[in-house]
């Protein structure tokens, strides 16, 4: 969202960016008292989130904030827009907003455009195989698939067999064979009113009523056949991606724009220069995202199978990355990697990615990390843990060629056993040079005057403009 914000006010924009006020707290807090001073012309602001005020440096109940979201974040938005617009008898800093881009899983967001009157984007931060995963949904139910008929059902086994094996014939937009595994995870319920089931129906089926089009961030060549049915069933459909290229060209580095960042834990320091001591592709990178969590037996798990591999290793270990309890690793576990591990808590990752040494990326496949990866030109060793991430590591195995998965009962020799074929096996060789492939279709796209750049000025002219004759307006 951040990017795609930076790139509207490269071009003429006034934007003002809303987070709730949990995450707005949490960004102070990791970079600093004046990280949302914002730049001319750019500015942020917050909305409650309609949980209960926390003041947690940690991930909130998922469940609970959709719904909330869902059920009362709108009243906060229309009050925003109001003091933005000088309409609660209040001097705005900005100028009057004339036109809403609006995560597209925040559909309130929608109906705050149309109560104002102004033109509408749903912006998909997942990509165009997670959100086809998730219109199915309904299509699951329909057949009878889902919720699941018993508890034993919820049993995964990556090698095949039980009820997550069944083949979904007629599902629209997705791959051939698909299997309910592939699906987002919240098919996995035995519970027609699961909360986010019926979140992320309500979510991405409201897409239709409201906004004027939609853009997402990703790109033709890795995505078509799916875009394609998008199309079908979607108001306009811009793809934009990859926006990490994007930016990187229109946002000159080191600019106080290039410098507004929004990672949610502090990034530590050092990590480049202890991968400049390494050989080219020596490297493990592992990072499971800001949100995923794991029992300390998995956390186990993966340490001695990293330790097993032999090979030396970068690891983001967050403070909550263990369910209900602190990480920690024991004394033996440092003896093992001295000298070839770095734990850190968070870093940089586009630019680890992008460091010659990474050979690797350990990853729980969320499409962010997914595309800087493969912009990186770096294969990926998927864990997936929740949401559209088994989508997106399914088309990494079968349709990209990029990836390889773990099993959810994780075992430090399987672990240990995969590091090695990624790494120095035949078909690691192969994701690599698979990996290569797309790094190079999609620093293409990103050119300038190329797809990307093309399609986003058509959104912006087409639809954010349409009602406007200047471009000093706020989105």
């Amino acid at each position: 969202m951040l990017k795609l914000a930076k790139l509207h006010h490269a071009r003429g924009f006034h934007v003002t960016f809303v987070n709730t006020e949990f995450n707005h707290r949490r960004l102070l807090h990791t970079r600093g008292p004046k990280a949302l001073d914002g730049v001319p012309g750019f500015r942020f602001d917050a909305i409650p989130n309609g949980l209960p005020p926390s003041d947690a440096d940690a991930t909130q109940d998922i469940p609970a904030l959709c719904n909330a979201t869902m059920t009362k974040c709108l009243p906060h938005l229309l009050s925003l827009l109001a003091r933005i617009n000088g309409g609660d008898g209040t001097e705005s800093e900005s100028p009057p907003v004339t036109c809403l881009v609006v995560d597209a899983i925040m559909s309130f967001g929608f109906d705050a455009g149309r109560e104002i009157g102004v033109p509408v984007v749903a912006f998909l931060t997942i990509g165009a195989c997670g959100y086809m995963g998730i219109r199915n949904f309904r299509n699951l139910i329909d057949l009878g698939l889902v919720p699941f008929k018993h508890e034993a059902d919820l049993a995964d086994d990556v090698r095949g067999g039980g009820h997550l094996a069944t083949v979904v014939t007629g599902a629209y937009g997705m791959c051939d064979g698909v299997q309910l595994r592939g699906f987002p995870s919240f098919v996995r319920t035995t519970d027609s009113g699961d909360v986010m089931l019926n979140f992320l129906l309500h979510e991405s089926e409201r897409i239709l009523l409201v906004p004027d089009a939609v853009v997402i961030n990703t790109f033709e060549d890795l995505e078509g056949t799916t875009l394609e049915a998008m199309r079908g069933v979607l108001p306009p459909v811009y793809h934009v991606g990859p926006l990490l290229l994007r930016e990187r060209h229109e946002i000159p580095a080191g600019s106080p724009l290039a410098g507004l960042g929004c990672n949610l834990w502090k990034e530590q320091e050092g990590v480049l220069e202890w991968l400049a001591g390494r050989a080219p592709r020596s490297v493990v990178y592992v990072n499971y995202g800001s949100i995923t969590v794991m029992t300390n037996s998995q956390l186990l798990e993966f340490a001695w199978g990293l330790a097993d591999s032999g090979y030396p290793f970068v690891w983001n270990i967050r403070p909550d990355l263990v369910r209900g309890d602190s990480a920690v690793l024991p004394p033996e576990f440092a003896s093992a990697v001295e000298s070839r591990a770095l734990l850190t808590t968070w870093c940089a990752q586009e630019a680890v990615l992008q460091h010659e040494a990474v050979g690797v990326f350990l990853t729980h496949s969320g499409w962010n990390s997914t595309l800087e990866s493969l912009c990186a030109g770096v294969p990926m060793l998927s864990w997936p843990f929740f949401a559209e991430q088994q989508t997106n590591c399914r088309y990494k195995r079968t349709e990209w060629g990029i990836g390889m998965e773990i099993g959810g009962e994780v075992q430090r020799d399987e672990v240990a056993a995969i590091l090695k074929e990624a790494m120095h096996g035949e078909k690691g060789r192969e994701m690599r040079r698979r990996a290569e492939d797309w790094k190079e279709k999609a620093a293409k796209v990103a050119l300038p005057g190329g797809p990307a750049e093309a399609n986003l000025d058509a959104v912006i002219h087409t639809v954010l403009l349409s009602k406007n004759q200047s471009k000093n307006v706020d989105t």
